[in-house]
């Protein structure tokens, strides 16, 4: 028997927030090929936002020049890896840009094959049947003592370390992200994010925001206007992916 095809359809909202000055966040998506993507960008003055904005212009034009491949992991890595350079090599070129980098969240798909690539702690999310997933994992040092038992996700959320990360595209010459390979069904609902809105609201809050019959592009505002109202204290971006059939 044949298993029906799964179709996409995407929404993005991004906020400077009630705190920043401006919004160093950047997304892309492409329905038609299936990339969907989150940066969140760091360093001093414009720096953040040139990393963010090189990392999803990078990575676009990369996927989308290969095409016939682009749902591929193999393609996704390779595009992240130019991005990464591209971004290294523009910092040693400049020195007003020293340092720069940015956190990147990733996902890729083809039909019910699906793909999650992160590098620093943005996030990747699942909702099915009504039920949050976290897919990737931060790359922080906070996370770090989570996983090592020398920490709980409440002391984390309170320690002076919070904002560490361990691991960002374009600060090193060279940079890996983790890979989770998924299954897509129909209903699913796939949510990318800076941690300008996890860092403001709890999972438990963001499944049940989630979990309301709405069009993509009011969850989104949803989400985005629950986190500036819990303080906004950095830029919020939320990306969601709805898998139908």
């Amino acid at each position: 028997m044949a298993t029906a095809a799964v179709h996409y359809a995407a929404a993005a909202v991004t906020d400077r927030g009630r705190k920043r000055p401006s919004n160093e966040d950047a997304f892309a998506l492409s329905v038609e090929h299936g990339i969907y993507l989150v940066c969140d960008g760091m360093g001093g003055a414009a720096a953040g936002e040139v990393a963010s904005a090189l990392a999803v212009t990078e990575i676009m034009r990369q996927l989308a020049r290969s095409a016939a491949a682009v749902a591929l992991p193999e393609a996704a890595v390779a595009a992240i890896r130019a991005a990464n350079q591209a971004i290294f090599s523009r910092s040693q070129r400049n020195r007003k840009l020293r340092g720069m980098g940015t956190t990147l969240v990733a996902l890729l798909v083809e039909d019910r094959r699906a793909w999650m690539f992160n590098i620093g702690d943005s996030r990747g999310y699942r909702l099915r049947n009504g039920r949050l997933e976290q897919i990737t994992q931060d790359h922080s040092i906070v996370e770090e003592q989570i996983q090592m038992g020398r920490m709980s996700p409440a002391e984390a959320a309170r320690s002076p370390l919070k904002n560490m990360i361990t691991r960002a595209l374009g600060t090193q010459s060279c940079v890996a992200p983790d890979v989770f390979a998924l299954e897509a069904e129909h209903g699913d609902l796939f949510m990318l994010c800076s941690d300008g809105l996890t860092r403001e609201i709890s999972d438990p809050l963001i499944e049940s925001l989630l979990s309301v019959d709405l069009p993509l592009d009011k969850l989104c505002e949803r989400l985005v206007g629950a986190g500036n109202q819990a303080g906004g204290h950095d830029n919020i971006t939320c990306l969601l992916v709805r898998a139908n059939g």
